[in-house]
């Protein structure tokens, strides 16, 4: 289902400030330098929508984006509405110890609190091997029943055996714990790989939804 219009809405610093509405939410999260928002902004075809930076870390708040799905048919049209979050990245050195516990508390908050949120998308960069807080970080989800997807990120700066043989040590480190692995999903910001996937996956969820 493309998506017809993605419009900024509201950066919020706690869940309590986050948008009043009915909504599902579609939330991505990842380490800092994982390329997020550069995801975000080929999933909505636009460019400028989440600001990218040299510098990582530079998501701070919750932003809200309003997002317009809009697939026609030769006599009808499906339309869905739903808000995707573009949530802070988590393990950037290079802030204070007191600002990455702000950020931690933000989106444990968010993660908890937030009725409307119908899936996480944890992004993964694909060129390395699996990361401690990233593991930690999905069983922490795991343990309170936070739903959520991994998206590994960059598939296009890796060949395709060297991609294969670094999703495949994943999820034997997941499967270590886990009895079951989360939905996985290969994209590239670059190609946009993994683009109709992640749409598709987000209409599926709305369809049951309003079932």
């Amino acid at each position: 289902m493309p998506i017809h219009n993605a419009t900024f809405v509201i950066s919020s610093p706690d869940v309590a400030q986050c948008p009043q509405s009915t909504l599902p939410e579609y939330a991505f999260i990842g380490r800092s330098n994982v390329g997020k928002s550069s995801l975000i902004n080929m999933l909505c075809h636009n460019p400028r929508l989440a600001k990218t930076s040299q510098k990582p870390g530079k998501t701070l708040l919750i932003n809200h984006f309003a997002i317009d799905s809009i697939h026609r048919f030769t006599d009808s049209s499906v339309h869905q509405q739903w808000h995707l979050v573009d949530l802070p990245g988590y393990g950037f050195a290079q802030t204070s110890q007191r600002q990455r516990d702000l950020l931690r508390k933000m989106i444990e908050r968010y993660c908890l609190l937030r009725g409307q949120l119908t899936n996480l998308f944890v992004l993964v960069d694909c060129r390395l091997e699996p990361q401690k807080i990233d593991l930690e970080f999905m069983n922490w989800l795991g343990e309170n029943e936070v739903p959520f997807s991994i998206v590994f990120t960059k598939a296009d700066k890796v060949g395709k055996g060297r991609l294969s043989e670094n999703i495949d040590c994943y999820k034997r480190s997941l499967l270590q714990t886990w009895e079951e692995l989360p939905p996985i999903f290969i994209t590239s910001a670059e190609t946009g790989l993994g683009r109709d996937e992640l749409i598709n996956y987000i209409e599926e969820i709305n369809n049951q939804i309003t079932q």
